[in-house]
Formats: structure tokens, sequence, C-alpha cells
């Protein structure tokens, strides 16, 4: 069964480029389109999708606003959110608003499609250095740990789960956390899903936020 996308996008050219690009895919059909948040979120009531693209600035109601009404719904679609180098801030709302992870607007096709793909199998939706580099760059918007309701929470994980959660958020993949640690890539897997399940947390996209909200992982990589 093809991937159903929903292209939200006030620019119509945009849009536009976007649904040639996935019509061409023998796996992927673009099953709606909005021209901002409130009128997605409208178009979502009556139609299946699997995957949103997400604009972020849009007249009415932007892509992050959208995007937390989206995510708090039973059962919803994925979304990824779609940003610019000089919005940096507006991808990480969108991803503590609950998107599964971002894209450049200028993002080559080969990398849409597959960041497509990820996201609809359940995988990150980019490389977790990716939005590290993301985090990194606006770290002093992040909220002191004490504002942080879960930070208390991580109080739960074992020693070796707050080391793989760390290394998480330092970028790395479940196959590199396995290398580094000595691990079966497997072994790292569950150690992954006990952290989501302890913290409550969606994906390991959510992972990284935690880890640099509550001051885990400090800018630029390390540990805090």
């Amino acid at each position: 069964m093809a991937i159903r996308v929903m292209l939200v996008d006030d620019q119509v050219l945009l849009r536009t480029g976007f649904r040639m690009v996935l019509a061409a895919q023998p796996d992927m059909e673009v099953v709606a389109e909005a021209g901002d948040g409130a009128e997605a979120i409208e178009v979502l009531r009556a139609t299946a999708v699997d995957v949103v693209l997400m604009d972020v600035r849009m007249p009415r109601l932007d892509g992050v606003e959208a995007t937390r009404r989206i995510c708090a719904q039973t059962d919803p679609p994925k979304v990824l959110i779609l940003t610019t180098f000089d919005l940096d801030e507006y991808a990480f709302s969108g991803l503590k608003a609950g998107a599964s992870g971002f894209m450049l607007k200028d993002v080559p096709p080969g990398e849409l499609l597959a960041a497509i793909r990820a996201v609809h199998s359940g995988d990150a939706v980019v490389a977790p250095s990716t939005t590290r580099r993301l985090l990194d760059r606006f770290s002093s918007m992040l909220p002191t740990s004490g504002k942080d309701p879960s930070h208390k929470h991580i109080e739960k994980l074992t020693e070796r789960e707050r080391e793989v959660m760390m290394l998480v958020a330092q970028g790395l993949s479940n196959g590199e956390i396995a290398a580094r640690l000595v691990l079966s890539e497997a072994t790292v897997k569950t150690h992954v899903g006990r952290i989501l399940t302890k913290l409550n947390l969606r994906d390991r996209v959510q992972v990284v936020v935690l880890a640099y909200e509550t001051g885990l992982v400090r800018a630029g990589g390390g540990a805090g």
C-alpha cells in the first residue's frame, strides 16, 4: 500500500514541486494538500494520511501549533517539519510539539523520499547527528531542567540506560552505540525501547530533546 502523504505549505509552487517528486514514486501518493495549519487540521478529519510534510510559517495557524494539535489526536499521522537554516528555532518547537523530525526545504529529492519512508516505517526521520546540530545551534533557548516535569523520571533509568540515552543524544545510531559499548545491536534497541517506555517518550527524537533540556547532554554533544 502506498504511503499517503499530505503537503501543508502556503506556497503553491513549493507544494507543486514536492507533489511532482512524490508522484514519481511507486510507493507514495499525495492524498491531500493545505495552505495553512487550520486547513490541514480540517482536511485530516476526512482524509487518511500517513505522513504530513508541514511548513512552519503560514497564515492563520502556523505549522508548530498545527503539529501540536495533530499529534495530540488518537493515532495521528507522522509529521515532518519543513524548515530553513535561519528558522531552526521553529524546527525545535516543532519537535517539542510532537513532530518526528525535520527537513530543510531545499533538501535533495532523494533525502526527502528516504525521510518519508523512514518516518512511515517508524525509524528516525533524520540522522540523530543532524538533530544534534540543530539543537546545538540554539541550546540557549532550551528551558532549564527545573521546568521540565520529565526530569525526575531520568532517575528511573539504569546506569546502562543513561549511557545509551547520552549516546543517542550525541548522534550515534544503534549500530554505533553497540560498537561503542560492545553490545549487540538488538540489545541496544531493547535499551532504547526501555528508555522510551520509562520516560514516556514517543521516539528517539524526543530522547534527544529531553537529554538537552535536562542537561544530560550539553551543547556540542558532550555529557552534562
